[in-house]
């Protein structure tokens, strides 16, 4: 399992988890599309920016490897902001390809790329 230096291990001041610390030995959480609700808590919306912000900064636009990064936080964006960057897409491996649908992000979060970063 790759671990992504640098990668924040968690929204600043909260415990929304963006990485782990190693494989799980039960075996791979597969990544799945979850709904997100307009109902949603202000805090799992911040969450949601926080993760796709750390995968701008870290990735931008290029194909990135799952590695350690948080299945469920990246459940949050698969299949809309975060896209499977291989076909076949393994969900249940760790060396699966996914790479950051921009113009989607664009649009579900504004304020990440509002910056100009990359």
């Amino acid at each position: 399992m790759l671990k992504h230096r640098g990668f924040p291990g968690r929204l600043p001041g909260t415990d929304f988890q963006f990485i782990i610390r190693r494989p799980n030995p039960k075996g791979v959480t597969p990544i799945t599309r979850r709904e997100r609700f307009r109902d949603r808590r202000p805090a799992d919306r911040r969450a949601d920016a926080g993760f796709m912000q750390a995968l701008w900064d870290c990735f931008g636009d290029q194909p990135f490897e799952r590695g350690n990064l948080d299945a469920g936080r990246l459940s949050w964006l698969f299949g809309r902001e975060v896209i499977a960057a291989e076909d076949p897409f393994d969900p249940e491996s760790y060396e699966a390809l996914l790479v950051i649908d921009v113009d989607a992000a664009q649009l579900s979060f504004p304020e990440v790329f509002d910056g100009g970063a990359r």
